[in-house]
């Protein structure tokens, strides 16, 4: 399929709608605009849920015919509320949410609009899954479009080095499909590039054969002995089989340092020792949980109701130095961000840089400070305390996960994606959208802009 269906040049509507049109005031709108972040009280002036594909074209027309800037929502997980433009017309995703399961094909068509969690319960009574992010209530796309990390990352790469193929709402109306053979150019823009070159409307993800069960194994260790732990458990990331994916956190005075390993939980055991073997923790929690469990463990279970603030890098190396700037902090500081490291490499690093827009396959670790709290007064503090404390680890950096950036706006475009990336994706978006049309994301700016 290449192209299907182009927007005619006839005024478009509100009756042209499958799905329902919400207006400021209207029953639902304010649930509606509402995302994951609680800072973000952003008004659109019209919100269009959609209900079909049709649907998706025919806001695109509106928003383009009344120059209103277009927003897409998917889950609203977007730290910046990206999604939510004010003044515009939002275009929300989540009447598109099913998913179709062929197990003999071992394929998976995701509509835009599903969430992460519902890709997992369709595919896991046939024994399979792909790699999805380790929130449930996360949307598909835009945790795809970015790259994907998850869990199965490791032993099958990232969510967009999973995706077959896209079908895709460009800019001008056409609904096109890009995959390996059908316009490779936007199939690879596609993996990595976020959502700059339209708006996804089903994703066909290949799928592997996941065992059932998993295990979580985590070590507690107080502030004060962190550092020589880490240094172990750095050590241990560079050995660790595919199936296991070392994890880090660190809050207030408490160190938590382990691993998920998704597979047979017997053979995830076998790592034990080498993880005890990193020092003498305060505490030791040790569970087998279903898959299913696994990738709702991190569900937030407060909703959209906290205020949210992260900064994110990624680091070729664990150093000392690094570890060192890690750990200094201030225990008793209540407005310090959690901040959190998980290893990458495995099948990630697999893949060709050149492969798709997503970089820094090289990557070792990935790390994120984030802050949470609820009393709008405390804005200000809080988001200061997350910048400074990802600041120390600045000169340990080399480059960021672009579905990690927040407010850094170019200069993060910058950090996400090489010269010569940034110079593919701009010819992409010349190609595909000339007048930035989808600019509310971390935004690639065609060249004429």
């Amino acid at each position: 399929m290449t192209t299907t269906a182009k927007y005619p040049t006839t005024s478009a509507s509100a009756s042209d709608l499958d799905g329902r049109v919400l207006t400021p005031g209207a029953p639902g709108y304010d649930a509606a605009r509402s995302v994951w972040n609680g800072m973000i009280d952003h008004r659109p002036a019209l919100v269009v849920q959609c209900a079909s594909v049709n649907d998706v074209v025919t806001a695109l027309r509106i928003a383009r015919e009344r120059d209103l800037e277009i927003g897409v929502r998917g889950g609203g997980h977007n730290v910046a509320g990206l999604a939510v433009p004010h003044g515009g017309l939002m275009i929300e995703l989540t009447g598109l949410g099913g998913v179709t399961v062929d197990p003999v094909a071992r394929r998976a068509r995701v509509q835009g609009g599903a969430m992460l969690g519902a890709l997992d319960r369709a595919t896991q009574p046939f024994g399979l899954a792909t790699t999805a992010g380790n929130v449930s209530h996360t949307g598909v796309g835009g945790l795809t479009l970015g790259g994907g990390m998850g869990w199965l990352a490791r032993q099958h790469g990232l969510a967009c080095d999973n995706v077959v193929a896209y079908t895709v709402v460009t800019a001008d109306g056409e609904l096109v499909r890009a995959a390996a053979d059908e316009r490779p150019d936007l199939f690879w823009g596609l993996r990595g590039g976020g959502g700059n070159f339209g708006i996804v409307v089903e994703f066909e993800f290949r799928l592997h054969p996941v065992s059932a069960r998993a295990l979580a194994a985590e070590l507690r260790f107080p502030l004060d002995r962190a550092a020589d732990a880490l240094r172990g458990w750095r050590d241990l990331a560079e050995e660790a089989p595919r199936e296991a994916t070392l994890t880090a956190e660190i809050s207030g005075d408490t160190a938590t340092l382990g691993y998920v390993w998704t597979g047979d939980p017997e053979a995830g055991r076998s790592l034990l020792p080498a993880l005890r073997s990193i020092g003498v923790p305060d505490d030791e929690d040790v569970r087998e949980l279903s898959y299913l469990a696994l990738q709702t463990r991190d569900d937030t279970v407060e909703g959209h109701s906290h205020r949210r603030y992260w900064k994110g890098h990624y680091l070729a190396e664990l150093t000392d130095g690094a570890i060192a700037a890690l750990v200094d902090r201030d225990p008793a500081d209540t407005t310090l961000p959690g901040v959190s490291l998980q290893a990458y490499g495995g099948a990630i690093a697999d893949v060709d840089e050149d492969a798709t827009a997503f970089s820094h396959r090289r990557t070792r670790f990935e790390y994120v400070a984030a802050a949470k709290w609820s009393d709008p007064d405390e804005d200000s503090l809080r988001m200061r305390a997350a910048r400074h404390t990802a600041a120390k680890l600045d000169r340990f950096a080399s480059g960021a996960y672009v579905n990690t950036l927040s407010d850094e706006g170019a200069a993060g475009v910058r950090r996400a994606y090489s010269d010569s990336k940034r110079a593919r994706l701009t010819a992409l978006k010349d190609a595909y959208d000339p007048d930035n049309v989808f600019h509310l994301n971390h935004n690639v700016t065609p060249s004429g802009c």
